[in-house]
């Protein structure tokens, strides 16, 4: 005796659901992988976060201590940033950075310069309008970051003792 199977699936009506089985796990993977990528996109911002507080305290401690380095009392501020590599002021090299550092959030070597009255460089800022995701617990010398806007914002400047 011969049985004959019926043309098309022979397990049934079960046409599809291994398709639209597939599809499900593929979106539930798309939407997996893009959570990771906001995720790592944020860390990433928050990693420049803490590069640009560092290289913008560094930039700030160099303009103090040249501010402060002349023994003759005058106290200046540098006229360009290429003045802390090398002071022209000083009759042998003297160096309060090794290198200008460049702008983590922007990644250039291009930075917004905060000018004295007399138009030295008092301090520097990143020029992004990018909206920070830091906005509280900064450390005592950076309290003025706090609930700012956008990077441009943050301006790590050199104050002498008892100037206002």
């Amino acid at each position: 005796m011969v049985l004959h199977m019926p043309a098309g699936n022979p397990c049934g009506r079960q046409e599809g659901y291994s398709y639209i089985a597939l599809l499900f796990i593929v979106a539930i993977m798309g939407s997996v992988l893009a959570g990771v990528g906001i995720s790592w996109s944020k860390m990433a911002q928050r990693e420049k976060e803490v590069e640009l507080l560092f290289v913008g305290n560094q930039y700030r401690n160099a303009i103090g201590l040249y501010y402060n380095s002349l023994p003759s009392g005058i106290q200046t501020y540098p006229q360009r940033l290429e003045d802390l590599l090398r002071d022209p002021r000083q009759p042998t090299i003297r160096r309060y950075l090794r290198e200008l550092y460049i702008d983590p959030i922007t990644r250039s070597n291009k930075w917004g310069l905060v000018k004295s009255p007399e138009g030295f460089v008092m301090g520097v800022y990143s020029l992004s309008a990018a909206p920070p995701i830091k906005k509280k617990n900064f450390k005592i010398i950076d309290a003025t970051f706090e609930n700012q806007s956008k990077y441009s914002e943050w301006k790590f400047v050199y104050k002498p003792a008892g100037a206002p």
